[in-house]
């Protein structure tokens, strides 16, 4: 991890990644969604996902670098929620250097936060 363009700290690939290989999973607290938006709100930087309707994991103090993977509007990796656990996927190749990005969705920001992936096709807010 180190400074990103994008937002705070990013991640970066270590070594080249090959499309579809499992980077690896982000850890944290798991917590109610309820509690997962009081403690997003009035947050700027967070690192909450929603896994289910009723739960959600809180990164904030997860030691796993794929809690610095920003957003980008055109992203080299997704997130796969699966069996209570958040994986992160190449979606193609990944040289080495580049900074991980997946889609965020939809987020607690709901479009009041200006998105700067940098992306031809960027849809601008989050």
């Amino acid at each position: 991890m180190r400074r990103s363009r994008i937002s705070g700290r990013g991640a970066f690939a270590l070594a080249p990644i090959a499309p579809r290989s499992k980077i690896g999973e982000l850890t944290g607290e798991r917590i109610s969604v309820r509690a997962a938006r009081r403690r997003a709100r009035g947050q700027a930087e967070i690192a909450i996902v929603e896994i289910s309707n009723a739960l959600a994991i809180d990164a904030s103090d997860s030691t796993s670098p794929i809690r610095y993977v920003n957003h980008g509007c055109t992203p080299n990796c997704f997130l796969r929620i699966a069996y209570g656990r958040i994986e992160l996927y190449a979606l193609r190749a990944v040289a080495v250097g580049e900074e991980l990005t997946c889609n965020y969705g939809v987020t607690h920001h709901n479009g009041a936060l200006a998105c700067r992936c940098g992306s031809a096709q960027c849809r601008r807010w989050l």
